[in-house]
């Protein structure tokens, strides 16, 4: 990434990078030794800094395991990490680029899209960081990509990318100051510098924080995609030029993790739809893409829902939905939201598992989960949330995939 200051000095990332090295990272992996006495051990013999090295690199690879495949034998930076693109999404990414061309990676870090970039052709990452990009070239060789992938060093504002077919950009998404930012114009490199790169190649991807607010330029001229995976938004990408399926538009797309797209929906922002007078058998929350998308009229529009108050995110319906960027549940009852009201409605269900959602609404669900008498051997929601100007509590159970219609 670029102005990313370098975490250790490029003699001892490439100790890291050993096989040898490998090796003690394995063993230390699976040692039934605390964290102290290998500490100990190691700065006995390693010394004080390549001792604290590797047992980071043994906690970034144990935190990496839902990112990465094959996190136990790549290599990591705390912010590199944060910032990667899971395997799954990155996998999705990659598959709308063109099979067999030249792709350039810009802003690799550690290579989250870099890996499955190359996984689909000649990919060449760049990063400006002299310790991340040796990462990020041994986490090729790990993935088994190095005769389709290579990682350069270089400031990506200081180069010509009209040679490749398309590109990718990472932007370090912190401001000068080391806060993360969701302004275009503070990234590194900025979105100025970006428009001059979309001048000399059209084919471009941007990835962007989910809340990012992209330039009005760009929302005209990018097909703007969000981009879902295990309940959670993760990104949003600007496809442009041939990447973008239909540019002006904007998409939330739910991906498996296979990096799959399960679900996807286009539309217009902020679309009006009906609202429900009372609710129906079945409320509905969108898929945390749909959200922060803007797309939840268009959803709802699609598939016959109302919302169940103006402007609501929840959705109401006689039946549940297969398919659809969103949760259905069961209404089981709704009522004016009270303590003591939801006490005796939760009781009478005999759950031994509930889980609260809230929107709308400033409450502490774990002191109320601490005070609901939990007794049974099922499992529902409740969820609170405004419905006009009342506070209203619902309680439903959540339909499984396999009833949806």
């Amino acid at each position: 990434m670029t102005a990313r200051a370098p975490i250790a000095d490029i003699d001892d990332i490439q100790w890291l990078i050993s096989p040898e090295v490998g090796e003690l990272l394995a063993q230390l992996a699976t040692s039934p030794d605390g964290e102290l006495a290998q500490s100990r051990r190691l700065r006995a013999t390693l010394g004080p800094a390549r001792a604290r090295l590797a047992l980071a690199q043994v906690d970034l690879r144990h935190r990496a395991r839902d990112k990465f495949p094959l996190a136990a034998q790549m290599y990591f930076t705390r912010i590199a990490l944060e910032q990667a693109t899971d395997h799954a999404i990155a996998a999705y990414k990659a598959g709308r680029f063109p099979n067999d061309q030249p792709i350039v990676d810009l802003c690799c870090g550690v290579g989250g899209d870099l890996l499955a970039l190359a996984a689909r052709g000649p990919t060449v990452g760049v990063d400006s960081d002299a310790a991340v990009r040796l990462l990020s070239q041994e986490n090729l060789r790990v993935a088994g990509h190095e005769g389709r992938g290579e990682s350069i060093l270089a400031d990506v504002t200081t180069r010509d990318w009209r040679e490749f077919a398309a590109w990718h950009i990472d932007p370090d998404r912190r401001a000068a100051s080391g806060r993360r930012t969701t302004q275009v114009d503070q990234f590194q490199p900025n979105a100025e510098w970006m428009d001059r790169l979309l001048e000399e190649q059209p084919a471009g991807a941007i990835k962007l924080a989910p809340a990012s607010q992209p330039p009005t330029h760009w929302q005209s001229a990018a097909e703007l995609e969000w981009i879902s995976r295990g309940g959670e938004c993760r990104q949003l990408v600007a496809w442009f030029g041939s990447l973008a399926r239909d540019s002006g538009s904007r998409r939330a797309t739910q991906v498996s993790i296979s990096g799959e797209a399960t679900a996807s929906l286009s539309g217009a922002p902020r679309e009006i739809c009906s609202v429900a007078s009372h609710l129906s058998g079945y409320l509905h929350e969108p898929d945390a893409a749909v959200i922060a998308s803007q797309l939840v009229g268009a959803l709802a529009n699609q598939h016959q829902l109302a919302a169940i108050a103006p402007g609501a995110i929840y959705l109401t319906s006689d039946s549940p939905l297969a398919g659809a960027l969103c949760a259905s549940f069961q209404i089981i009852a709704d009522v004016p939201f009270r303590e003591r009201a939801v006490i005796e409605l939760v009781r009478a269900q005999h759950w031994s598992e509930i889980e609260i959602k809230q929107r709308g609404v400033e409450i502490h669900p774990e002191k109320l989960r601490r005070r609901l008498p939990l007794q049974g051997d099922g499992r529902g929601t409740l969820f609170v949330t405004r419905k006009g100007q009342q506070v209203v509590a619902i309680l439903a159970r959540r339909v499984p995939s396999s009833e949806t219609l």
